[in-house]
């Protein structure tokens, strides 16, 4: 386990920091809640269990899930409205810190971008800071796929978005944080923390 000094030092040196999202910056497993509120919790509940382990491919996982799911755009809207996600303690100090020393932070997810961009509103990053994965909708409002080109619809995606962000903004060191086999693949380029160390980090920046 990552010392508390050494926590200090890996924040302090770095220029940006990403965040994955669901079961890191939120509490909830996005997708997961969308089943529930759907009717179909159980199924897609292992699938994301399988997942996150790495022992089925993500897109192919993703796929599977959603095929399951049908969310409808409406459905996307009413669960944002009337079970918003609820932010895990600590995540707020820890990023309004974060920006108090102009380190950059982003939010990259294999979730769904219209329930990240919500969170990310309630943390002041902005949405071109927001990488995740967009569902698309019929006319009509049903569900008709998602978008299979975003990076972080595959395994190896957020490493890619990182990578991007090395290269377009020149940051010599970021740090990833998240719970996931899809973290762990970011690093490198990024340096991972997993998720249960990061939040003794607010008392000490």
């Amino acid at each position: 386990m990552v010392s508390h000094s050494e926590l200090r030092e890996l924040f302090c040196a770095a220029d940006a920091v990403c965040f994955d999202v669901d079961s890191t910056v939120i509490r909830e497993e996005g997708i997961d809640e969308l089943a529930k509120f759907c009717g179909v919790e159980d199924a897609v509940s292992e699938m994301t269990r399988r997942a996150m382990g790495g022992a089925v491919p993500f897109k192919a996982a993703l796929t599977e899930r959603l095929s399951l799911i049908q969310p409808s755009r409406e459905q996307v809207q009413r669960l944002i409205a009337e079970h918003p996600p609820h932010l895990t303690p600590g995540i707020r100090e820890l990023v309004s810190r974060l920006q108090e020393r102009n380190v950059q932070v982003f939010l990259i997810s294999g979730g769904f971008r219209s329930i990240v961009e919500h969170v990310a509103s309630k943390l002041n990053i902005p949405p071109t800071n927001v990488f995740a994965n967009r569902l698309k909708f019929y006319f009509n409002g049903e569900y008709a796929g998602f978008d299979e080109m975003q990076p972080t619809a595959e395994s190896g995606g957020k490493g890619k978005v990182i990578k991007l962000l090395k290269e377009k903004f020149h940051f010599k060191k970021i740090v990833m944080i998240g719970d996931g086999a899809t973290d762990m693949e970011a690093c490198p380029p990024a340096v991972c923390i997993k998720r249960t160390n990061i939040f003794p980090v607010v008392f000490l920046l």
